[in-house]
């Protein structure tokens, strides 16, 4: 099994990263944090979301944060926008990238967008077909993979029904998300497998939580069967809020450092965004999140 010679890493440590904290997080720390992560190398950098203040008061900055992000030739900044109304707000605040979020579980459907999959995807339709329209690209997430805090097990072939929806609404990669954590290697390519028969691997991406430490041994086995892109956070932000105390995302710097080990070219400078992990995780109050961006700070230290 042959590995990709390069990997996208698409840093979602502002919004999906940040999203949960309970403190207000300064407009101004975010976007220092947004323009740090975009000076490291990282090309795609998820900015904020477009969504209601009612259920996610941490976004609720996300006009200003978007339009005052100083933006970097070359690196893309999407946003999330679950419905209409989040769109045309982002439209109007200068998105050149936004990101539908679906669910490969009913139950999750329903508790967390309050809809079901069918729904969601109608729901869905219009925001694509408007950005396209606008020359906006627009990408797709699926929750609950390989695996649901409600239903338990996810087969492989309702995933698959799910992407190769959004692949055919016009979505040009589709983020395939372990909101849970759960997955391990060989569930997850069989997951993935059950998806490349509705699209090509090359676009579909690996979103895949910490929580039982499993999500470098799938980052792997995605790459050994066409997978090269993959969503981080730095320094690990953002827990798994239906296991409490559980890590989420895997941090970025932890998936740089497993891809230099292999060499696998990212085009990300590992030194700075250990810096930015040690940095934001301070302004948090809380230690780093990320095992090799401790070890790496450790060693230059002494």
């Amino acid at each position: 099994m042959k590995l990709p010679k390069r990997v996208r890493i698409v840093e979602v440590g502002p919004r999906d990263g940040l999203q949960n904290e309970k403190g207000e997080v300064p407009t101004a720390v975010k976007l220092e944090l947004i323009e740090r992560l975009a000076e490291a190398g990282l090309s795609a950098v998820e900015a904020t979301a477009f969504v209601s203040p009612k259920w996610i008061p941490q976004m609720a900055d996300h006009t200003e944060v978007l339009e005052r992000i100083r933006r970097k030739p070359g690196v893309s900044y999407p946003v999330l926008t679950p419905n209409l109304k989040g769109f045309e707000a982002a439209r109007a605040a200068g998105a050149t990238e936004v990101a539908i979020f679906g669910a490969a579980s009913e139950a999750f459907s329903k508790k967390n967008i309050n809809c079901s999959i069918a729904e969601s995807l109608d729901r869905f339709r219009p925001v694509v077909e408007n950005a396209l329209k606008a020359d906006i690209r627009v990408r797709g997430y699926i929750s609950c993979v390989l695996g649901c805090p409600y239903e338990g097990e996810v087969r492989p072939a309702k995933v698959a029904e799910v992407a190769g929806a959004l692949y055919d609404m016009g979505c040009y990669e589709i983020s395939l998300g372990d909101t849970i954590g759960a997955g391990t290697p060989g569930k997850t390519q069989a997951m993935i497998e059950a998806c490349t028969k509705r699209m090509p691997a090359q676009q579909l991406a690996g979103h895949y939580h910490d929580t039982y430490g499993q999500a470098l041994a799938n980052i792997y086995a995605s790459m050994e069967i066409g997978v090269a892109t993959f969503d981080s956070s730095v320094s690990g932000l953002g827990g798994c809020p239906y296991a409490k105390g559980a890590s989420g995302n895997v941090a970025t710097e932890d998936v740089l450092y497993m891809l230099a080990g292999l060499g696998i070219e990212t085009g990300v400078d590992l030194d700075k965004v250990v810096e930015i992990g040690a940095w934001i995780s301070s302004v948090l109050k809380r230690d780093p999140g990320s095992k090799a961006g401790r070890a790496l700070a450790a060693r230059k230290a002494s």
